[in-house]
């Protein structure tokens, strides 16, 4: 009396979903970090050539893409305080050095003091050595090659439901989303599937939405953004519905991509001997900010936040 049958679809739950997310992850980011190996120094690729001494002179790079638009060759990384960095001179084990860039942007190099390095990318850092040791007298063609071993200048910011929320260095111009992600430690137990990016294109701030199942389910990586030193990167909570009146377990659950209004009374246990659905009522916020208290079937998809609500049956 008063209770209706009804068929159910079957959803993932939320937390095997986070699980292949998460695991998914760790597997792109390990591929693409595969594929991503340091680039050679170009100080050290030419030996024979006099070094360029006008470190004001414009520098043309070559970056090396993949088809999906790579990350930019580490030759062309600008240093910034707090990177580490090795300098090693051809033939002259004496002048390698390993050391970081202070606060103001300058390291002490042997023979020549203090040098100004933060701002500029490696190659005008090697010529601007370069030209310090042959003005000076100390070598003649002296062949500078500069690696960042450590990266500390140019971060991301990961925020909301990860498992370790923080700022964390991109050890190139550009690195994919999934592999900041997976240094966060993948999305957390409580967090969604859409991924907020917040950066600047042309000077101006963007806001860009990333469904993370579209990149990992469906293969869409062209959605797996590049990100760049400053941009934020924010996980919000997972979507929830609620369902109270005439259920087993009323409650607060968590909104499965897809399901329906059947599927939502079944996460609440169904319902109870004297429930009915019959003029099932969902308060749902609109477009206008206002609530309102729709007339809904079974079959429909539940919205986020909504709010279920199963009458007691009269006969």
């Amino acid at each position: 009396m008063g209770f209706h049958s009804f068929s159910l679809e079957v959803t993932v739950p939320r937390s095997i979903v986070a699980k292949k997310l998460q695991v998914a992850f760790f597997l792109l980011a390990a591929a693409s970090a595969q594929a991503q190996a340091p680039a050679t120094p170009r100080g050290s690729a030419a030996r024979g050539a006099p070094p360029q001494v006008l470190v004001n002179s414009p520098v043309a790079s070559t970056e090396s893409k993949s088809a999906a638009g790579a990350t930019t060759q580490a030759s062309d990384y600008r240093i910034g305080p707090g990177d580490m960095l090795k300098i090693s001179v051809f033939q002259q084990p004496d002048l390698t050095l390993e050391s970081r860039v202070s606060d103001s942007g300058r390291i002490s190099f042997p023979l020549l003091g203090s040098l100004a390095l933060g701002g500029l990318i490696s190659d005008q850092a090697e010529r601007l050595i370069a030209r310090g040791l042959e003005d000076g007298g100390y070598l003649r063609n002296p062949q500078v090659a500069i690696q960042v071993s450590q990266f500390r200048s140019q971060q991301v910011s990961v925020l909301g439901n990860v498992n370790r929320p923080g700022r964390y260095p991109i050890d190139l111009q550009t690195m994919r989303l999934s592999e900041v992600l997976a240094l966060a430690g993948g999305v957390s137990e409580g967090g969604g599937d859409t991924v907020v990016v917040t950066t600047i294109i042309e000077g101006t701030p963007k806001r860009i939405e990333v469904d993370l199942t579209e990149i990992f389910l469906y293969g869409k990586l062209d959605r797996d953004l590049a990100l760049r030193p400053g941009d934020a990167v924010y996980v919000d909570k997972a979507p929830v519905f609620y369902v109270y009146g005439q259920v087993q377990r009323p409650g607060m659950y968590p909104l499965e991509r897809g399901m329906t209004l059947a599927q939502a009374l079944a996460k609440g246990g169904g319902l109870t001997l004297r429930g009915t659905d019959r003029g099932l009522k969902v308060h749902r916020r609109e477009a206008s900010g206002d609530i309102r208290a729709n007339d809904v079937r079974l079959d429909e998809a539940v919205r986020p936040a909504d709010l279920i609500m199963v009458r007691e049956s009269l006969f």
